[in-house]
Order: C-alpha cells, then structure tokens, then sequence
C-alpha cells in the first residue's frame, strides 16, 4: 500500500525534500509519495488534522511552524523535547509524534569539517525553531555556545534551556563583536538570504580558523557566505543538513537505513537543473 509524506511550511516553493525522499523511495522500490504544501502559519491547525484525514504517514516541518506545531502533537520524542521544537512527524496508531532530526542532521553533515567538537566555540546567529535544535545537538558534543538574537529575550531562554540540559552557554547582541576573534564555528540559523537579500552586518574580523555555515541552501552561496569566504574562512551552505536531517526523518518513519547517496545525488540533480530552469 502506499504510504504518502510531505514537507509544510512557509515559504515552501524553494524546498527540495520531495526530489530527496522519492529518490530515495524509487532506489529501494518503495511505494511511498512526497509532497510539499505551503501552509501559512494561521491554517497551521488546519493543515495537520487535513494531514491525518488523507492518510498521511508523516511529513517534515520547515519554516515558521516547528515550534508552533507542538502544541498539535500527542508526544514528544526526547530529540524534540530537548529542541523545543518539532522538524519530523510520524503518525503511528493514530498517535502524532514529534520529532527533530535538526540538531543531529547538523552535527553529521559538519563533523569532518570541523575536525572534533569538544572545548570549541560555537555562535548561532538566530534562536529560533533551527537553532535550538542545533545549539543543543552541540552542546551535547561539548562546545561552549553563544547565542545572538535580535530579540535578546529569545536568546536568554535558548540559553537556558541548553544549561538545563548540562550545555554551557552565553548570549549576546546581534552584532559583530569580540566573539569574531575566537569562534570555532558560525551559524546562520535565521531565514535572512533566503530571498538573495544581503546579511545585516559584517564577519570581517573574523578567525579564519573558523568554519562558517548558513543553513540556507539557496541561494548556495549567501551573501552572509560571500562575506565569510572574503575573510578567509571555510564555509558550508545548509545542504548537507538537508540531507542528513531527511535521512534521520527517512529512518524515524520507515526502519531501516536511508540511501544517503542516492538522496545527496537528487539534491545535487535538483540543484544543478535549478541553474538553468526556474523551479
């Protein structure tokens, strides 16, 4: 029988999921269909009791519901409730689970770059939905984290929520500062870029030492990644959370282990066609 999943957000046009997991599904035979619907945030109720009523076994949440989108759920896995919020849902005897596979998609997609994770300086730019479940997932690896929001009071809560968990943590203004000196790793968490328009401010003065990543993965290279490859830095665009956090979310619905490869050459396929042709 086939099973049928989808990615939701807001925007959602620019997504790649769909090509990911159908590779994927179609590499291994698997009778499976994935969609993306674009949900604005006051249908979000809506749009998750639609989900259920179709038959949906699960979907992925992108961009503004994965914190909203809690409150919808039956329970929590320990992923998502350290997170604070929810990437993954599955739907099992009726029962919605929430899941984040963000923090753990990250971590994996960066490991080789950043070459050990212990007593290194991480700053996320952003605390929302994406960042929490980054800043927890490094935290657990032993990095110190600094957080910068530009509401300060958003900041000081992922802080302490990442102390609650045994993490070590500070927060700061939105701005360059005296963290550019000394960061191991620069996060941008936030959805500014998505749409081509340029960074609020500069890393110049940056360590380039530091490996720079902006979880946008288009445009492929950000004007925030532009900025950080003047200075001198290694940077990675947020394809390699993409496919990683998809092939935990593959694994969370379906057992088993997901074909990496063939859903890192789909993403690869999607984005050289989007090149050439509007999509």
């Amino acid at each position: 029988m086939e099973k049928h999943y989808a990615v939701i957000g807001d925007p959602i046009e620019h997504s790649l999921s769909p090509g990911m997991h159908t590779a994927g599904y179609e590499s291994l035979g698997i009778d499976a269909e994935y969609q993306r619907f674009h949900v604005k945030p006051s249908h979000l109720a809506e749009a998750v009791e639609g989900l259920c009523a179709l038959g949906f076994s699960g979907w992925n949440v992108t961009l503004p519901h994965k914190e909203k989108i809690i409150s919808l759920m039956d329970s929590l896995t320990p992923e998502a409730l350290r997170a604070g919020a929810v990437n993954t849902v599955k739907l099992y005897e009726g029962q919605r689970i929430g899941h984040n596979t963000d923090g753990d998609g990250f971590v994996r997609s960066i490991e080789e770059s950043l070459n050990g994770f212990k007593g290194k300086k991480a700053v996320l730019l952003g605390a929302g939905g994406a960042s929490k479940g980054i800043a927890l997932a490094l935290a657990a690896q032993g990095m110190q984290i600094h957080i910068l929001n530009r509401t300060p009071e958003k900041a000081k809560l992922l802080v302490e929520l990442i102390k609650q968990w045994g993490g070590t943590a500070t927060s700061g203004v939105f701005a360059p500062g005296d963290w550019l000196e000394d960061v191991d790793l620069l996060v941008q968490t936030t959805s500014v870029g998505l749409l081509g328009e340029p960074f609020p401010f500069t890393v110049q003065g940056i360590s380039d030492q530091a490996l720079v990543v902006d979880i946008i993965f288009k445009p492929g290279d950000t004007f925030f990644l532009h900025d950080a490859k003047k200075q001198g830095c290694r940077t990675m665009n947020g394809l390699g959370m993409l496919l990683y956090q998809g092939a935990y979310a593959w694994e969370f619905w379906l057992g088993g282990q997901a074909p990496v490869e063939r859903m890192r050459q789909a993403l690869k396929d999607q984005l050289l066609q989007r090149m050439f042709y509007k999509a």
